[in-house]
């Protein structure tokens, strides 16, 4: 059954409404336009929802893994305790009683602060509150889609952080394995008052992204199934609009780019386009999941000739979307006229000392225990150039995984079974520093929660999974110049989706063809024999298809030891106490044109 409540505004007279997040400042451009004029003995109105997506755990402009304020090339800001402060003003501009605040999705992963309170304190149903929670509660969000990383950490935690929410968790799409029933609210209607009017009824549909049964296949088989987008908003639209939905507006965790980086297997990853064209009855759609900023998109609806409006705030709280609907009144019921959107940019906000003082002993405890050393390095370690160049802080990944399943195999059957270890450069800013290295160190070195695997692969499919890899460089003559910033990222594969293999050594020739690229690959200084097997150490995202690379998803699971990878290297900083790169650092890969080194 959909999900309908009332509740107060802070400050403001009670009203019902659907929330979504909101980023930045009220600029001019934002102010309210002024009141529609009616035509005749029309009546009009207008409607205001609020939209913010992929939180992924800011609430203070701060950067846990710098310890300092986050800033960024553009100087943006990020957080709720700013976009709070937008949400209000909006709210002043527009007329708290029409205004509705929703967010689409990765709310409660990304930060040291999500990490804390999911791993070293994880949120109980009597213990203290998700900060998220307690700020989103605050701000009167109305309804908040889930996202792909809500199930990061499990369905037990993921209850409890939606047990503390005042408003409700939508995932029209997330249902249930052994009876097909939704396993959430899949949608909320809101009647909001408008001066002088008949309320208003505003539809909020959730939807969360198919991938979830690739990326947390562990935490999610068996007990829930992710249909397609596009076919769940076929069956809820129409029963929006027939429970009185006037105006329906989708809060969907997909891009709009209309392709998957899980190949075809499941349901398309960014159908936010293909929603829009393809569903009668939606106005609006509040994407996320890609970390775009769209400021106001229109797509036709094919069936209906309809202009649908589609925007994206840029991900962390840096922007908030502003989608303004107007609407006539046509035989006694509204109907949409015309809708707009913008953009405002948090970096306009200060934050609101009410969100601030809510969260801050936990902000602070998050601080603190970051800050905590664990061990001392010999010397300082870069990734800085990761991505294109064998580097001691990648070399110390792999190794920490490669020992942990060397460790996980021993006197079992796979004991004897070589082990290579693959690893991506997730941060190009990270650093273990000489001295005393910090569990923030570690962190801010595997920004991502991800859990260790370890399959079994064969040296044929050891090349195959590098050369579709190497995909990841730009083709390069042998006489032209290299730029870094060029080199890398072709067919627009972020950087997450590059991996470096340990255990093994091999040659990248950027000058030839994806596909044909790998050379001189080798094991114990001989040709790796195409029949081979491996244990390759992996991460659970990669063993569950994410990038949609060859043979590891379908590969033999040899361990699956249900350790987050960051927490792994803390551990084994503070049984070593100390960093070495003398102990792990191999040179084993390198990027050649025609047998001459890239970079010396």
């Amino acid at each position: 059954m959909p999900f309908t409540s009332a509740h107060g505004r802070r400050g403001a007279v009670a009203v019902t409404a659907a929330a979504a997040l909101c980023l930045v400042w009220v600029t001019p451009s934002a102010a309210a336009p002024p009141e529609p004029a009616g035509k005749g003995k029309e009546k009009t109105t207008r409607v205001t929802v609020l939209g913010t997506s992929d939180l992924h755990g800011y609430i203070e402009n701060w950067d846990y893994f710098k310890d300092g304020e986050y800033d960024d090339a553009a100087h943006n800001d990020v957080g709720l305790a700013k976009i709070s402060t937008l949400v209000d003003s909006v709210r002043t501009d527009r007329g708290p009683a029409s205004t509705l605040l929703i967010d689409a999705g990765d709310t409660i992963q990304g930060t040291s602060l999500t990490d804390y309170y999911a791993n070293t304190e994880p949120i109980t149903e009597t213990g203290e509150i998700h900060p998220m929670a307690a700020a989103m509660n605050a701000m009167e969000y109305d309804a908040a889609a889930l996202g792909n990383h809500e199930f990061n950490y499990g369905l037990d935690l993921l209850r409890t952080f939606e047990s503390q929410l005042d408003f409700p968790l939508l995932g029209a799409n997330a249902v249930e394995q052994a009876t097909g029933n939704p396993a959430f609210t899949p949608y909320v209607i809101k009647t909001v008052k408008t001066k002088g009017n008949k309320p208003v009824r505003i539809g909020i549909l959730g939807l969360t992204n198919p991938g979830v049964a690739i990326w947390d296949k562990n935490n999610v088989e068996g007990k829930l199934e992710f249909p397609g987008i596009v076919e769940q908003a076929q069956k809820f639209v129409p029963e929006m609009k027939a429970r009185g939905a006037d105006v329906v507006v989708v809060s969907s965790h997909s891009g709009t780019s209309g392709t998957s980086s899980y190949g075809t297997d499941l349901p398309l990853e960014n159908a936010s386009t293909q929603l829009a064209e393809t569903v009668p009855g939606i106005d609006a759609i509040l994407v996320g999941h890609a970390h775009q900023e769209i400021p106001e998109h229109f797509i036709t609806n094919k069936v209906t000739g309809d202009q649908v409006l589609l925007t994206e705030p840029l991900n962390w709280g840096m922007r908030l979307s502003v989608m303004d609907f107007e609407l006539t009144k046509v035989r006694g019921q509204w109907d949409v006229t015309s809708a707009s959107s913008t953009l405002l940019n948090a970096n306009t906000a200060e934050a609101d000392p009410e969100i601030s003082a809510l969260v801050a002993e936990q902000h602070q405890r998050v601080i603190n225990y970051v800050n905590t050393p664990v061990g001392t390095a010999t010397e300082t370690m870069s990734a800085v150039e990761s991505r294109y160049r064998d580097t001691a802080v990648m070399d110390f990944v792999n190794h920490v995984q490669a020992q942990a399943v060397g460790a996980g195999l021993n006197g079992g059957p796979d004991a004897d079974l070589p082990v290579l270890s693959i690893a991506a450069p997730f941060s190009r800013t990270a650093e273990i520093p000489a001295g005393p290295v910090t569990i923030r160190d570690l962190a801010g070195l595997y920004v991502f929660p991800n859990t260790l695997f370890a399959v079994e692969m064969t040296g044929a499919e050891v090349k195959e999974y590098l050369e579709y890899s190497a995909k990841y460089f730009a083709q390069t003559a042998p006489d032209s110049p290299v730029d870094p910033e060029t080199l890398t990222n072709a067919g627009g594969t972020p950087d997450y989706n590059y991996d470096m293999m340990s255990g093994v050594s091999y040659d990248i020739d950027i000058s030839r063809p994806v596909g044909e690229r790998i050379l001189n690959l080798s094991y114990n200084g001989a040709p790796v024999d195409p029949g081979q097997r491996f244990a390759v150490a992996t991460n659970n995202y990669r063993q569950s298809g994410g990038g949609n690379f060859p043979h590891i998803a379908t590969a033999p699971v040899l361990l699956n030891q249900q350790t987050e990878i960051r927490q792994l290297l803390i551990d084994f900083v503070v049984a070593q106490g100390t960093v070495d790169p003398a102990a792990f650092a191999e040179n084993n890969w390198r990027l050649v044109r025609n047998g001459v080194p890239v970079f010396e």
